[in-house]
C-alpha cells in the first residue's frame, strides 16, 4: 500500500520563498536588466514573526531567482515594508561614481514598557542589491504621535525635482517631500471622509498613468490596502483612488467618491508597483501578496508559507462613470505557454467532448462567448469537489465559489462564494483564468473586473469542466495553455 504525500502546494509560475514565511512585496525596482522583488520575510518560522527583507530577482517577470536576505533587524527594530529607488543623480551622496539602489523602509521597534515606535530608515547598495549598507543617520523620519507610521513608497517627481513619499498613518496617507531622501517635510494628508475605513490603511502607492486611447490625458492613481478588522467576510483587501497630484496634494476625482476595489477576490493584498521601469517600456507593473490576513498564518502549505500574484500591468480607461483601473497579466507570461486546445465558434457539447479527458494543474484558460450567456467553469476538479468560476448573465456578476475547493478547515471563513459586478463594454464576454497549484486569478473583460483566490485542492484534482444555464445557448471560443514550467 503506497503512502500519499501531503501536498506542498507550491505554484508552478508564482513566486514563493524557498522556505518559511513571506508576506508583503517590498522594494520593487528595476536596474540593469533585473526586476527586484524584496518581501517581508520571517526566515526562522512559517508564521509571521520578526520581519526581514527577503530578496528575489527576475529578468523576464516569470522565472525567479531567490537571493540571500537583504535586510535584517538591528538596534532600531525589525524591518517592515517599504520601497526602493535608483538614485540616478546622487541626491543622497551615496553614489559618487555611478547610480545605485536606495531602500526606504520602516523600522518597527517594540520594547517592554514602551509604546511601539515606527520610523523610516535608509539602506543603500553599490552592487545591484547584492549587499546593503544601512545609513548611519537612521532613522530619517520619525513621528512620536503616530503609532501606525509605516510602509513608505517613494518616487522622484519630475515637475518639482524632489522625492515624494506616501506613508500609511492609521487610516490616512501622509505625503512628504525631500531633496535627498534624508530630510523630509510633510506636504499633506489624504483619506479624510473617502474610501473604505474598515481597517488600518497600509502599503500605499502613488503613480501617474495615461488614459488608454487618449495618451495626452492622465490621472494619478493611489493604491491603499485595508487591513483585516476581524468583521465581515472579506478580511484584508486593496482599494484604489484616481485623481490629480501637484507635488504636494493628491486631489481625488469624482469617480473616487465611490469605494473601488482593485481586486474582488480574497487573496491579493499589499500590492505595489515597480520603480524605475525604463521609459521605452513605459508599463506600470504590479504584484501583490497572494493571501489574506484573516487566515494567512494557517494556510496548509509545506515548509514555506506565502506566494505572490503574477505580475500585472496596470492601465486606465475612461468610462461613462469616470476613470477606471484595468489589470492584465504581463505579456511575458505567454513565453511559458504550451498549447493544449483551441476551439472557435464551438457549441457547448463540442467543448465538453474536447476537455473531458484533459488533466491539468497549472494552466491558462481563455473563454469568450456572448454576454447574455450564463456559464460556469469547474477547475481543479476531483472526486471530492472543485473550484467554480462563473458568470451570471442576468445579474452581470462574476463569481468564484471555493466552498468545495479542497482543504478549508484551517479557517472558518475560507470556504466561501464571492461575486463582483462585470464591466462589459464590448458585445462579448471574455474570461482569462490563470490556474496554478493553489490559486486562481480571473481577469474578466480585458481586466476590468479581477478576482484572485487561493485554493488547496486534494491530490489528483486536475480535471476541468464547463456547464451552462442553457445547454443550447451561445458559441464558445476556447484557448487552453499548459503553464507548468518552473518559476526558477
Amino acid at each position: 500500500m503506497s503512502l500519499q504525500l501531503k501536498p506542498d502546494y507550491r505554484g508552478a509560475y508564482h513566486f514563493s520563498p524557498s522556505r518559511c514565511w513571506m508576506n508583503d512585496p517590498n522594494g520593487m525596482v528595476y536596474l540593469d536588466g533585473e526586476y527586484h522583488l524584496f518581501f517581508q520575510h520571517h526566515p526562522h518560522g512559517d508564521t509571521w514573526g520578526p520581519m526581514h527583507w527577503g530578496h528575489a530577482i527576475t529578468r523576464d517577470l516569470v522565472h525567479w531567482e531567490e537571493l540571500p536576505i537583504a535586510l535584517e533587524p538591528d538596534e532600531h527594530g525589525t524591518i517592515f515594508s517599504g520601497s526602493a529607488v535608483v538614485d540616478w543623480h546622487n541626491t543622497t551622496g551615496f553614489f559618487p561614481e555611478k547610480p545605485g539602489l536606495v531602500a526606504i523602509f520602516t523600522h518597527h521597534d517594540e520594547q517592554p514598557d514602551r509604546p511601539v515606535r515606527q520610523s523610516q530608515s535608509l539602506a543603500y547598495s553599490h552592487d545591484r542589491g547584492r549587499t546593503w549598507h544601512k545609513y548611519a543617520g537612521n532613522p530619517v523620519l520619525t513621528c512620536e504621535d503616530r503609532p501606525d507610521f509605516r510602509d513608505p513608497k517613494v518616487f522622484w517627481h519630475e515637475l518639482s525635482s524632489r522625492w515624494i513619499m506616501v506613508l500609511a498613518c492609521g487610516q490616512r496617507i501622509a505625503l512628504y517631500h525631500s531633496p535627498d531622501l534624508k530630510n523630509w517635510s510633510e506636504s499633506s494628508v489624504f483619506g479624510q471622509g473617502i474610501g473604505c475605513h474598515d481597517g488600518v490603511w497600509e502599503c500605499p502607492d502613488l503613480f501617474e498613468l495615461p488614459i488608454e486611447g487618449a495618451p495626452e490625458l492622465s490621472r494619478w492613481v493611489m493604491l491603499v490596502s485595508i487591513g483585516d478588522n476581524g468583521q465581515g467576510a472579506e478580511g484584508s483587501r486593496p482599494q484604489y483612488f484616481t485623481g490629480h497630484f501637484d507635488g504636494e496634494v493628491f486631489l481625488p476625482d469624482e469617480a473616487s467618491q465611490q469605494i473601488r476595489w482593485l481586486d474582488h477576490g480574497r487573496d491579493n493584498y499589499a500590492g505595489v508597483s515597480w520603480s524605475d521601469i525604463p521609459q521605452q517600456d513605459g508599463r506600470r507593473l504590479y504584484i501583490g501578496w497572494m493571501s489574506n490576513w484573516r487566515y494567512a498564518n494557517q494556510t496548509p502549505t509545506g515548509s514555506w508559507r506565502g506566494a505572490m500574484t503574477i505580475v500585472r500591468e496596470l492601465m486606465l480607461e475612461m468610462t461613462p462613470t469616470g476613470v477606471q483601473l484595468l489589470q492584465r497579466p504581463v505579456h511575458e507570461l505567454a513565453s511559458i505557454r504550451q498549447p493544449v486546445l483551441r476551439l472557435d465558434h464551438a457549441p457547448l457539447d463540442q467543448v465538453r467532448q474536447a476537455i473531458q479527458q484533459l488533466q491539468l494543474e497549472s494552466y491558462e484558460w481563455i473563454i469568450r462567448t456572448g454576454k447574455e450567456v450564463s456559464f460556469e467553469i469547474q477547475v481543479r476538479a476531483g472526486a471530492a469537489g472543485c473550484t467554480r468560476i462563473g458568470v451570471d448573465a442576468d445579474s452581470a456578476q462574476l463569481y468564484i465559489d471555493r466552498t468545495q475547493s479542497g482543504q478549508s478547515a484551517f479557517h472558518k471563513d475560507f470556504a466561501n462564494r464571492h461575486t463582483a459586478l462585470l464591466q462589459t463594454i464590448q458585445g462579448e464576454r471574455e474570461l482569462r483564468i490563470l490556474v496554478d497549484t493553489a490559486s486562481v486569478e480571473v481577469f474578466a473583460d480585458q481586466g476590468r473586473t479581477v478576482m484572485t483566490d487561493l485554493i488547496f485542492p486534494e491530490p489528483g484534482a486536475n480535471r476541468v469542466m464547463l456547464t451552462a444555464a442553457q445547454e443550447d445557448a451561445g458559441l464558445y471560443h476556447i484557448e487552453l495553455y499548459d503553464l507548468s514550467g518552473s518559476v526558477s
